[in-house]
């Protein structure tokens, strides 16, 4: 079962939706139980990383559980940029530091938020990318980007290039969202669903 976290910042129904499409059971909880206890987990998330204060405490301790007892973990768009040790937009929180750096507002000679479909640079080997085209077409939406890391294994190029996936070990992050992404998102969650 994978539980996919409630923690009021994400657009839940779409992400479950993904997972029945796939045919995967998936719940949406907040209750750290239910999370405990899941196969996977889904952090999800759309907003200001403030939201993910929301995340402290409790649930932030049964998801590092999780992770330390090797539980797949997948972070969307705001989910990814938890994974990092913090936000430029509030730099008074702290992510998880799962992944080394802090995300960073997207530079002034773009358009911001990035809202739309942009391409893929993959750029290393990835369990979640598996059998997708390597210039695949995702959907974004964020005004904040994780840097390029050691774990990035496909950046994006939009006023320079940052982290569009990262992955290491049982942690994957993605910064666009798979279940807005067509038949690429859908493969995603399916090599996520498989793991």
């Amino acid at each position: 079962m994978i539980a996919i976290v409630d923690y009021r910042a994400g657009n839940l129904a779409s992400v479950r939706k993904a997972f029945d499409h796939l045919g995967s059971e998936s719940v949406i909880t907040g209750d750290p139980e239910v999370i405990s206890g899941a196969d996977k987990i889904v952090v999800p998330g759309v907003g200001n990383f403030e939201a993910t204060t929301a995340l402290a405490g409790t649930l932030q301790e049964t998801i590092s559980k999780a992770i330390d007892h090797k539980v797949p973990l997948l972070g969307i768009c705001l989910g990814m940029q938890w994974m990092f040790e913090s936000s430029r937009e509030a730099p008074q929180l702290r992510g998880l530091g799962l992944f080394a750096g802090e995300c960073e507002k997207l530079p002034a000679e773009v358009k911001s938020p990035h809202v739309g479909w942009n391409r893929l640079q993959v750029c290393g080997t990835s369990r979640l990318l598996r059998g997708l085209p390597a210039d695949s077409c995702v959907y974004f939406t964020h005004s904040y980007r994780a840097p390029l890391v050691e774990g990035t294994v496909a950046g994006c190029a939009y006023g320079g290039t940052f982290s569009a996936v990262v992955e290491r070990g049982a942690l994957f992050g993605v910064q666009f969202h798979p279940e807005k992404s067509g038949t690429a998102g859908l493969q995603l969650l399916r090599n996520f669903c498989e793991l």
